[in-house]
């Protein structure tokens, strides 16, 4: 996954804490942390990506 464009998501911050980029892949989205861009990273489907940030967002409000 070298050639993925990634790009920090937009609630990631520069003070540490919760940093994830993501990245658009063929019928999924990759998921890696921004602070190790060499570690884990994590490819799911658009629509578990999707329900997860709806989950993430119900729970910030």
């Amino acid at each position: 996954m070298s050639a993925i464009v990634w790009r920090k998501a937009s609630r990631s911050n520069e003070h540490g804490g919760a940093c994830i980029e993501v990245a658009e892949l063929p019928g999924a989205v990759g998921v890696r942390d921004s602070k190790d861009p060499d570690g884990p990273q994590l490819v799911v489907s658009r629509e578990a990506f999707g329900a997860l940030a709806a989950a993430l967002g119900r729970q910030v409000e």
